[in-house]
């Protein structure tokens, strides 16, 4: 058999296999798994990913003056056989305070996330972890909500202030969370009021 005789003889099974595969199933191409060159690589339903551009920043500022005085004044004058005498008695009280307190968080990451359901109103809810261990201190960071699709760039990312019902967690575990945490003795100081 020859190389020409070989040649069309494959190119005759492609054809009758291109050909059975269109006429059962109507298409030649997947719809669900087709994606075009210049198709939107936006995420859109369940398992696609995206990643979120955690911006947070918090900041609360509350003051408060009060100024309270107050007086009583209590007089006498009595009169005994040519003799005058007066008598005076007085109270004043004056209070003064002022208070103010300050709060501020900021936070700054990346985390790719997964679209876990798609709402009947066309919302995705997302949801990622990530872990981060260095010389044995871990970061966990975690992130659920809701996005609609509209929010999410061409480039796939969706900052974190877009994102309704977020729910963000960055916790710690190590020697320095550790550190950081009051001892027994002064928590339970604290909630009698000793200190």
């Amino acid at each position: 058999m020859s190389t020409r005789s070989l040649l069309i003889g494959l190119f005759m099974a492609g054809v009758g296999f291109a050909a059975h595969a269109q006429t059962s199933s109507g298409s030649m191409i997947d719809p669900d798994a087709y994606h075009g060159l210049a198709a939107d690589r936006r995420a859109h339903q369940v398992g696609d990913t995206l990643t979120v551009l955690v911006t947070e920043t918090a900041r609360a500022t509350a003051s408060a003056n009060t100024d309270a005085s107050g007086g009583v004044q209590l007089g006498a004058n009595a009169q005994y056989r040519n003799l005058g005498r007066n008598y005076a008695l007085g109270f004043n009280g004056q209070d003064a305070g002022q208070g103010n307190t300050t709060r501020a968080g900021s936070l700054q990451a990346q985390l790719a996330v997964r679209v876990v359901a798609v709402g009947s109103d066309g919302l995705l809810r997302i949801h990622g972890e990530q872990t981060v261990e260095i010389n044995g201190e871990k970061q966990q960071f975690a992130l659920t909500g809701m996005v609609r699709p509209e929010d999410i760039s061409p480039t796939n990312t969706i900052f974190s202030n877009r994102i309704s019902e977020a729910d963000i967690h960055y916790t710690g575990k190590g020697d320095i969370s550790t550190a950081q945490r009051h001892s027994i003795l002064y928590r339970i100081t604290r909630w009698l009021g000793l200190i």
